[in-house]
């Protein structure tokens, strides 16, 4: 699982993969792929691919300009 505002230390513009998320040490917990959590602030517009969204990640990236993609 990850956090919305743990996405913050990608630059504006990345799409963001679960193999990147990986390999900065975001995933705190790898069951059934990567969950992104809507806790935290996102200041970025990234794309995020991932295998599950809550509800308010969804929002919040949207309201940075990004896209949510469950993959």
């Amino acid at each position: 699982m990850t956090c919305v505002d743990d996405l913050n230390v990608f630059d504006a513009g990345t799409v963001v993969t679960p193999e990147m998320i990986k390999e900065k040490g975001l995933a705190k917990q790898v069951v059934d792929g990567i969950k992104i959590l809507g806790e935290g602030n996102l200041e970025k517009n990234v794309t995020v691919q991932a295998h599950k969204f809550s509800k308010t990640a969804i929002e919040k990236i949207e309201q940075a300009g990004g896209k949510a993609e469950v993959i």
